[in-house]
């Protein structure tokens, strides 16, 4: 059995989730605005619990955000958004909210490396 994997863009203005075992296997998708930083993230925890519940467990999650963020893993600030200038945003651990609901392993990186990695 294929493993379910996880995905955020977490662009600026919307938020877009999937869950799927690759990209000719999409099981779900949702898109929503991007408010502010606990009704956002909150939504797409939401989102992947309900997906566990229809699909089984998801093995992983990547995020690939707007910046500036901190994909050093070895950083204390890894995982947050840091000095944006988007109101409300600076200094989200976003990473650690998502780690923390869903219990599962999360990648994080730019949107500019997200996107670049999903024309590789």
């Amino acid at each position: 059995m294929e493993q379910l994997i996880g995905g955020i863009e977490a662009g600026g203005t919307k938020f877009v989730c999937a869950v799927g075992t690759g990209p000719d296997d999409i099981r779900a998708e949702h898109r929503f605005p991007t408010t502010t930083p606990e009704e956002t993230i909150g939504q797409a925890i939401a989102f992947f619990q309900e997906q566990q519940g229809q699909h089984g467990r998801i093995a992983a999650i990547g995020i690939a955000a707007f910046g500036p963020l901190d994909p050093d893993p070895r950083s204390s600030t890894f995982g947050y958004i840091t000095t944006t200038p988007k109101p409300g945003w600076a200094n989200t651990d976003v990473v650690g909210a998502v780690e923390a609901a869903l219990d599962v392993p999360v990648g994080f990186d730019t949107d500019v490396n997200g996107a670049a990695l999903g024309e590789h």
